[in-house]
C-alpha cells in the first residue's frame, strides 16, 4: 500500500475528484494533494523508513510513472481504469479470504510491484493502491509500511506532477486549491498518526486490504456515473 497504504493514503481522491472534474484535471489535483500528504508522512514517520525497499520499489516506480504520465496524452484510459478496479477488487479479496497468505519482499516482487504502481499512478492517478496491495502482501510493520510508501510516493508524485504540468493538466486556476490540499494533507496525517497507535499490526493489514477493496469498488462506481452523465 502509497501511497500509508490504504490506511491514511488519499487513494479515494481520484474517484472522488472524478465526480467533479474531468479525468485530466483530477489527475493534476491528485498529484498535488499527494505531494502535500506524503511530505507530512515522511516528517511524522521518518524513523520507519526502509532504505532497501525504498530503492527497489522507488526506482522502478519513478521510471514507470514517467512512462504512464506521458502515455495519458495518447490513450483512452477507460479500459485500463476498469481493469485496475477489477484487479484491486480481486487481489484484495484473495488476501482477505486467505488471511495467512504473505509474499516475501524479494527483489522480483518489489520491482514488479513498483513498476505496476508507478505506471498506474502516472496513467490513472491511483498507483498507490497497487503498491499498497504489494506492501500489504509483505505484511510489513505499520511504521515501515507508512514511511517507505510515503517516500516512494513523494518521488513518484513529484515526477508525474512535472509531466502533468507540461501536458496541460495543471492550470493557474487550480492553484486556488493548493492551501486546502496542504491543510488536509498535513492535518489528516497528524490525526491518522494518533489513531494508528491503537491499531494492532494484524488489524492494520486487514483494514488496509478492506480499504483497497473499497477503492476498487469506488473506482467502478465513478466510471459508471461518468458514463451515465
Amino acid at each position: 500500500m502509497a501511497q500509508w497504504g490504504a490506511l491514511g493514503h488519499p487513494f479515494f481522491f481520484v474517484p472522488l475528484a472524478s465526480f467533479a472534474f474531468d479525468f485530466q484535471k483530477a489527475l493534476g489535483l491528485t498529484a498535488m494533494f499527494h505531494l502535500a500528504s506524503n511530505v507530512s508522512k515522511i516528517i511524522l514517520f521518518r524513523n520507519g523508513l526502509n532504505r532497501k525497499l525504498l530503492l527497489q520499489l522507488g526506482v522502478a516506480a519513478v521510471l514507470f510513472v514517467i512512462l504512464g504520465s506521458f502515455l495519458t496524452r495518447f490513450f483512452d484510459s477507460k479500459i485500463l481504469e476498469i481493469a485496475l478496479s477489477i484487479f484491486l477488487i480481486l487481489l484484495s479479496l484473495i488476501f482477505l479470504i486467505k488471511k495467512d497468505s504473505v509474499l516475501q519482499p524479494g527483489s522480483k516482487e518489489t520491482i514488479v510491484g513498483g513498476s505496476l504502481s508507478g505506471f498506474f499512478a502516472g496513467f490513472l492517478g491511483t498507483g498507490g493502491a497497487v503498491r499498497g496491495l504489494t506492501m500489504a502482501a509483505f505484511n510489513l510493520p505499520k511504521e515501515i509500511f507508512i514511511a517507505t510508501s510515503a517516500a516512494i510516493d513523494l518521488a513518484v508524485d513529484f515526477s508525474r506532477t512535472i509531466v502533468y504540468f507540461f501536458n496541460g493538466y495543471i492550470s493557474s486556476e487550480m492553484m486556488v486549491y493548493v492551501p486546502y490540499l496542504l491543510l488536509f494533507g498535513f492535518g489528516g496525517t497528524f490525526i491518522r498518526k494518533k489513531i494508528l497507535v491503537y491499531i494492532p499490526q494484524e488489524r492494520f493489514r486487514l483494514i488496509s486490504l478492506i480499504l483497497i477493496l473499497l477503492i476498487g469498488i469506488a473506482s467502478l462506481v465513478a466510471i459508471y456515473v461518468k458514463k451515465g452523465s
